[in-house]
């Protein structure tokens, strides 16, 4: 973590990018990372903690390798979004806002992805999946778990 810290300047505006590098390599930004952060960019640590609960796309607690993040925007929640959330929860056994047992996968809805022509829309990581159908579900977390093992 800290080869993250020091990799950018000691500079405030910085603050977004390190707890962005800080989440991708550990999944989440812990208490002691804030302390860090802070401590380098010389800010106070509830400047670095309002900047870490402000953002969806950071988390104060463990997230998966993978997470997994369904569209429940107007145009994927008229479309069956809240099926095919049903079916991820059902194959990974857990619920939405919880993180699998072996901390590979991570389920969340959010408001809208920006894809609503691709309705419902799936985003896993950085990957996007379009028009998915309940029975898209078991073979999308296949295919994510096969490119894992490449």
């Amino acid at each position: 973590m800290e080869s993250i810290i020091y990799s950018y300047p000691d500079d405030p505006r910085y603050l977004l990018p390190i707890l962005q590098d800080i989440q991708e390599k550990e999944h989440y930004i812990s208490v002691e990372a804030m302390q860090q952060v802070a401590k380098s960019l010389k800010v106070p640590e509830a400047q670095v903690y309002s900047v870490a609960t402000f953002y969806k796309a950071l988390s104060l607690v463990p997230q998966g390798k993978y997470v997994i993040k369904m569209c429940n925007g107007t145009a994927c929640h008229i479309r069956g979004s809240i099926k095919i959330l049903e079916a991820f929860e059902k194959e990974l056994d857990i619920k939405n806002e919880e993180t699998t047992k072996d901390g590979m996968f991570t389920l969340q809805t959010v408001n809208c992805l920006g894809a609503c022509a691709l309705a419902p829309v799936v985003m896993i990581n950085d990957r996007v999946f379009g028009k998915v159908k309940v029975k898209d579900v078991p073979e999308i977390i296949k295919e994510v778990l096969s490119d894992d093992s490449e």
